[in-house]
């Protein structure tokens, strides 16, 4: 039997993949964009979505543009604060019960507000909602399971000078090194940043991360970044697959020592496999997916974000997602963008259901690998309990579901 949107929504739930800069609300945009005289195409939330934030992208290009104005709207504590404290709290009113915050760092820093500073702040908001929900009555009193987080910091396969003050030194400093130099720069001082956060400040980071531009822009660049993160006990995971080939979920696993795949749409297209040292394709895809399913690196799936920036999938039912099912990876359903996408982990869910005819045995798998194969800060004996704990409050919820339905 497939489980109704009731009963998703009532669900403990996990967002290991959940961008900050995407996830505004739209409200919250415009007030800090009248707040700090910053122009936006629309100061109405039916305008925004009209002109930047539409249902259907002709490109992950177009897709992206909409973070130049969330972004600039991100340049100082209180509005970092603000936004992580609302991202919490939008997922706390649906059933998430631990999400994994990731964001670059590199494109909020200024003088004055560095590295450290933006994680202090997007830690202080986390924390503050956090903290009001462990005391509210539905803790408290009815035994729901607190919300948890960490943070993924987000290295940029490409950027240029004008996407931040600190990048526009880091291209002056190295004024005559090539491109992939300077790349491979900035995402190993951001590792050793990350770890400076949460060994010295105790910053709940979790987990380094490399987005953006696949095609042209290999991981391999980053190879020192994540090595360092690797030797310092720091997780990985990596967009790949998402408007590119096999190969990049490829790198990203040996280059990269990737622990989880962002997005993985393209880990079966050997259509796109580029390398004339591949021979048979299709042997290569069907390896690489056994090498990905025997090690359970879990894919963080982003169903309505691919179905946007990849529009020649047509519909749901042509995802990756259900070859994922099929051949029993480990993976969750992820937002990616709450803005961009317009969607929520609920509706991920549910879209996944009816395309899928995934039943609750099916969808409790899915649920429950997010848990388990969380960057979670915390011990493993910790991590055993959190989880032990959800997946008891999970049958929980749907046994009482079931019984209601039974005496309807």
């Amino acid at each position: 039997m497939k489980p109704s949107r009731n009963l998703l929504l009532s669900l403990p739930k996990t967002d290991l993949h959940v961008h900050l800069d995407g996830s505004l609300r739209l409200s919250t945009l415009i007030e800090l964009a009248q707040k700090q005289g910053l122009e936006l195409p629309s100061y109405t939330p039916e305008g925004l979505e009209e002109l930047v934030f539409k249902p259907t992208y002709a490109s992950l290009g177009e897709y992206l543009q909409g973070f130049a104005y969330t972004c600039g709207v991100l340049q100082d504590k209180e509005s970092l604060a603000r936004v992580a404290y609302e991202l919490a709290w939008d997922n706390i009113l649906e059933g998430v019960r631990y999400i994994e915050v990731r964001f670059a760092p590199h494109l909020h820093m200024r003088p004055g507000f560095g590295c450290q500073d933006v994680l202090d702040a997007v830690n202080e908001g986390l924390s503050r909602a956090q903290k009001e929900y462990a005391a509210s009555p539905a803790v408290q009193e009815n035994g729901e399971p607190e919300f948890r987080y960490g943070m993924i910091v987000c290295a940029l396969r490409k950027f240029g000078s004008e996407f931040s003050p600190w990048y526009s030194n880091l291209f002056e400093a190295l004024s005559e090194s090539p491109l992939p130099t300077i790349y491979g720069a900035a995402s190993l001082e951001l590792a050793r940043g990350a770890v400076r956060a949460r060994d010295e400040r105790g910053i709940p980071v979790v987990g380094f991360d490399l987005a953006g531009e696949e095609k042209g822009f290999p991981a391999e660049d980053h190879m020192a970044a994540f090595q360092f993160a690797k030797e310092h006990f720091l997780n990985r995971t990596v967009h790949a697959g998402e408007a590119y080939g096999p190969e990049s979920i490829f790198q990203a696993i040996t280059a990269a020592h990737a622990d989880r795949i962002g997005h993985g749409y393209h880990l079966f297209s050997d259509e796109l496999i580029t390398s004339p040292e591949v021979k048979n394709k299709k042997g290569y895809c069907d390896a690489l997916v056994q090498y990905v399913a025997d090690r359970r690196i879990t894919i963080e799936v982003c169903i309505t974000s691919n179905l946007q920036t990849n529009p020649q999938i047509g519909s749901v039912k042509n995802h990756a997602f259900k070859q994922m099912l099929n051949q029993r990876l480990s993976a969750t359903l992820c937002t990616d963008n709450r803005l961009m996408s317009r969607t929520s982990v609920t509706n991920e869910i549910h879209l996944a259901v009816n395309a899928f005819d995934m039943n609750e045995a099916l969808v409790r798998n899915t649920i429950i690998y997010g848990f388990k194969r969380s960057f979670f800060p915390g011990t493993y004996l910790e991590k055993r309990a959190y989880v032990r704990g959800i997946i008891d409050y999970y049958d929980r919820v749907v046994s009482e579901h079931n019984a209601k339905d039974e005496s309807a």
